[in-house]
């Protein structure tokens, strides 16, 4: 049976880290202008440039803002809004959850949906983890505080309902790989090891075959993407390769990740009952 009555699943996700990818990293860092400009380059070129592209295609997506972004570009997050797109949770400041105590994970945590709620008018109904970590208070906070969905592990190409203490829960997860995220490929800079840059061309050939393979399995398409990264104008036309792909083919469902978790509960629901019997 399909997982969405919908068509197969597909989510283009943006992670508006800005500056805070790279105060995260290093507190330093916000002593050191240049560097935090590349932060900036994902508020002030690349997301307007986003928005343009998804705008042409009709393509509604989930953008995951730390609290602190959204403070500090208020007006940009309520035009992501108004073109249709979900703001979903991406911490407070992005700093990365194993060198928190669990009191500042909460805070982290309540700090962030605080502010989406104020923004948005509702509770964010998803959370992307920074730098892709959990604590042991992680899963039990997403629980409380009511999340519909995460999208965080590596485990599966298929979303799934999380299960916890053995407990089929009500959290969607939307596994994603680091195939499927801009960053390996492109995240070039002089103050961090591993440096890369790779041709647009080549990702958009990774990115097709990983979507080939996922569309005739009937999985779903989870990619993550950073307007500082992705934002650039070659690699925007490298996401625009794989957006025309996609759409040679048929059923492919662009949408947010809400719509998504929704559409698709029931029949995960149905497969954890299968599972348990």
């Amino acid at each position: 049976m399909p997982l969405a009555p919908n068509g197969f699943p597909a989510m283009l996700t943006f992670d508006l880290d800005a500056e805070t990818m790279w105060t995260a990293r290093d507190p330093k860092n916000a002593e050191r202008p240049v560097v935090l400009s590349q932060g900036a380059y994902g508020w002030k070129v690349g997301t307007p440039r986003i928005l343009d592209l998804l705008d042409r295609y009709g393509i509604r997506s989930t953008f995951f803002v730390p609290g602190l972004v959204i403070e500090q570009r208020w007006a940009l997050c309520e035009e992501i809004l108004k073109r249709g797109h979900e703001i979903g949770h991406h911490s407070w400041s992005h700093k990365w959850i194993v060198n928190l105590s669990p009191e500042e994970e909460r805070e982290e945590m309540e700090k962030g949906i605080e502010i989406i709620e104020r923004l948005t008018g509702k509770k964010p109904a998803g959370w992307r983890s920074p730098a892709a970590e959990f604590s042991p208070i992680t899963m039990p906070l997403l629980l409380e505080k009511g999340f519909r969905y995460s999208s965080n592990y590596f485990d599966d190409d298929t979303p799934y309902l999380h299960r916890v203490d053995g407990t089929v829960t009500g959290l969607v997860e939307f596994p994603f790989a680091w195939v499927l995220d801009d960053a390996p490929f492109f995240q070039y800079s002089i103050t961090l090891p591993g440096r890369t840059m790779q041709a647009p061309s080549a990702v958009t050939e990774a990115w097709c075959a990983e979507f080939d393979t996922l569309y005739r399995e009937d999985r779903a398409f989870m990619l993550a993407m950073h307007p500082q990264i992705i934002g650039r104008g070659s690699r925007l036309v490298a996401l625009e390769g794989l957006i025309e792909h996609m759409l040679a083919h048929d059923k492919v469902w662009f949408a947010r990740c809400d719509e998504v978790a929704e559409a698709i509960r029931p029949e995960l629901e149905r497969r954890a009952e299968a599972a348990s019997s």
